[in-house]
């Protein structure tokens, strides 16, 4: 008896569990795109206007708009010259408006402290919005972490 009830339950559940994953994968299939985890790579100078800066965000942008953010998990790591996106958007509100819009769709930015302590970078006084749990040890560890965790490596 008590096994056809599981029997029986099995086989109610089975239809819902399989629209469950049907629906799922349409989701993520909307875009075309199934899920992706990526780390994207800033260790470059922003340039005149911090114009490569204002691209490699633009390029994180168009990959949420693509795969969408439900879709991405993103991280940005930055070190070295790429340290300084970050403090450039202390004093530019175009900058900050980029930064915290990618932060509203959850995208991470790791910063490097090998960086901040050979550059001797206080950030939480000079770069913008950097909390702790954004500090990474190392940059390049951090990067090859993500990839051994199943990042695709992008430096945009």
């Amino acid at each position: 008896m008590i096994t056809r009830r599981i029997f029986a339950g099995l086989c109610l559940a089975a239809p819902a569990a399989a629209a469950a994953l049907k629906a799922t994968k349409a989701a993520a299939q909307g875009s075309g795109y199934a899920p992706q985890k990526v780390v994207y790579h800033i260790n470059y100078p922003g340039g005149e206007g911090d114009k490569a800066y204002r691209g490699a965000m633009r390029n994180i942008q168009n990959h949420i708009n693509a795969v969408g953010a439900e879709n991405l998990e993103v991280k940005v790591v930055l070190h070295g010259n790429g340290v300084d996106l970050l403090q450039h958007a202390q004093a530019d509100t175009k900058l900050q408006t980029n930064v915290g819009s990618l932060k509203s769709q959850k995208v991470r930015f790791h910063v490097c402290n090998n960086t901040l302590r050979g550059r001797d970078i206080d950030f939480s006084n000079d770069l913008y919005d950097v909390w702790d749990d954004d500090i990474v040890p190392s940059g390049v560890a951090e990067l090859s972490k993500l990839q051994m965790d199943g990042f695709t490596y992008i430096k945009p």
